[in-house]
């Protein structure tokens, strides 16, 4: 028992340091990975190349087929080009297999120390995060040796070598085995050397190892479709294509395994390094039949899985992807995109806030009320996506970009609070009882309302890309809009002097309403300090105007 226990705390011991390695490397380098693949879809070669290199970076295809997926789904790159990455990814992960699985215990300790130096040293910096990284090679390859231990052990009960004779006495079960151990240690990789160090320890059968390999590719392909299956369709097309490549794969290969076994194991006399290669066999030879045909592949998908349209009127969040979350930078980028989505609606509401004045459009004024109901939403919707972010894993840029993200989704919400009360003061002022603005007065309301949209227009570049000089112009429209409110209300008043009718009458809602369209300027105004602070070019006085 005790011999048992070793060997299950071992197995979990690589599954937790594949993890640690993983979600390390998503953290420090997830923007780099993310232009890498964005950049590398301009033909299938180098679309391949792409998923080669970043899966043997962060080693696990079912990261990449999350990142990719995400791109999908905010249309940054096509279903056929997603498709041949995740080709060139599963390539990249049986090559990684084939390096850990050699002898490489020596580096444990090394990778281990160093990694807890950096790590307690410097925690929340980027050597730090480095530090994690070495930690978790280190669990890896002391966790083989482990294994490997633990197996020379048991093998040598015969109970052990029946039961494992009883559990794999066929193919369809060696498969499904293997799957459902890839799945449950969310890693093909894992899988694939857990079963070469049990094959090379004499633990299982060659011819079973192949068996098992065949399956934690196919669980693979199994597990990235069940960590999307609550995202949008486009979202879970590209796990639903590598599964079907991963079909394809394990039709191929069941017929070679034993050509393998008759050919080729007997020139290689390591039995661990047969099953990696085998892994690695698997892949190319996936790689090669579909790599001409995933276009074709893209079709039956979209079969499968109709692209949905989203409907501009939709409350559901567009951008906000769970399977993003992994990369931080990548979730904050969907988090911005949903802000702009939000910023969209608020625009919709403030550009027919002047049709509702003009027209006395009561219809109007309740439609676009009801849409503050959706900025609301939106704004819950970011927020809590964003707490799904853990700030103590951010570097220092994609910690400022969270906090502009928040800053700009609360913004955006107030505004629309604003719009909403000013409708609802029209309709309860002006409307019901049937008042108009004079001639000047309402001149004046619509020169303020064109600079209002224009100035909404501005922040949201600001926010977009962070141009320094659009950000200095959003200030300086501060203090233009204030000049515009108090020139105004001056000859607001003066017309109150004059006695003129109109003006006496929706006096109280003009002076509100200028009021508020100063308020709103305010909030989108305030979206240019964050840049300007970090461009070191504010003067702590200008806050207080």
């Amino acid at each position: 028992m005790q011999h048992l226990l070793n060997l299950l705390a071992a197995i979990a011991l690589l599954v937790w340091g594949i993890q640690m390695v993983r979600t390390g490397i998503l953290r420090v380098f997830g923007a780099n990975l993310r232009q890498l693949i964005s950049r590398g879809v301009s033909t299938r070669l180098t679309a391949l190349l792409s998923g080669v290199g970043v899966t043997a970076i962060v080693q696990s295809s079912t990261a990449t087929a999350l990142i990719v997926s995400a791109f999908v789904g905010q249309g940054m790159i096509s279903l056929t080009s997603a498709l041949v990455i995740m080709l060139g990814a599963d390539v990249g992960s049986s090559l990684m297999a084939v390096v850990f699985s050699l002898d490489l215990s020596w580096l444990s300790p090394l990778c281990i120390f160093t990694g807890v130096v950096l790590f307690v040293a410097r925690q929340d910096t980027t050597a730090g995060r480095v530090g994690r990284i070495l930690i978790g090679l280190g669990l890896m390859l002391l966790a083989l040796r482990l294994i490997t231990e633990a197996t020379l052990v048991l093998t040598q009960s015969e109970t052990v070598r029946t039961l494992l004779l009883a559990v794999t006495s066929d193919i369809t079960l060696e498969i499904i085995t293997g799957a459902v151990l890839a799945v449950i240690s969310y890693s093909s990789l894992a899988t694939v050397l857990l079963v070469s160090a049990l094959a090379g320890s004499g633990g299982i059968p060659g011819d079973v190892a192949l068996g098992l390999v065949l399956g934690a590719n196919l669980g693979s392909g199994m597990l990235a479709l069940l960590t999307t299956l609550k995202s949008s369709v486009q979202v879970r097309q590209v796990p639903l294509g590598n599964l079907l490549f991963k079909v394809v794969g394990v039709v191929a290969m069941v017929g070679l395994i034993q050509p393998w076994l008759t050919y080729i194991a007997p020139l290689v006399p390591n039995i661990g390094a047969q099953v990696v290669l085998f892994h690695l066999l698997f892949n190319l030879v996936v790689a090669l039949l579909c790599v001409q045909f995933t276009g074709h592949f893209a079709r039956v998908v979209e079969k499968i899985l109709p692209p949905e349209v989203a409907a501009l009127s939709s409350t559901r969040p567009h951008h906000l992807d769970t399977s993003a979350l992994a990369t931080p930078s990548l979730a904050i980028s969907c988090a911005a995109r949903e802000a702009l989505h939000q910023a969209d609606i608020v625009e919709t509401m403030l550009v027919g806030l002047k049709k509702v004045w003009e027209d006395n459009d009561a219809t109007l004024a309740q439609e676009l009320r009801t849409l503050d109901d959706r900025v609301d939403d939106l704004y819950s919707a970011i927020k809590y996506y964003l707490t799904k972010i853990s700030r103590a894993e951010l570097d220092q840029r994609e910690g400022q970009r969270w906090t502009e993200v928040i800053n700009f989704t609360i913004n955006m919400e107030q505004v629309g609070d604003l719009v909403e009360r000013i409708l609802q003061e029209i309709e309860d002022k002006k409307i019901k009882k049937g008042r108009d603005f004079s001639s000047a007065g309402l001149e004046e309301i619509n020169e303020m309302h064109a600079h209002l949209v224009a100035n909404l227009h501005l922040a949201m570049s600001v926010f977009l890309n962070g141009n320094v000089r659009d950000a200095q112009r959003l200030l300086k429209e501060k203090a233009r809009f204030r000049d515009l409110e108090l020139a105004y209300a001056a000859s607001h008043l003066n017309r109150l002097s004059d006695g003129k009718v109109k003006s006496i009458e929706t006096s109280a809602l003009h002076i509100d309403m200028i009021s508020d369209l100063k308020r709103i300027n305010s909030l989108l105004c305030s979206l240019a300090y964050p840049v300007l602070e970090a461009a070191g070019l504010i003067e702590p006085r200008l806050k207080d105007l």
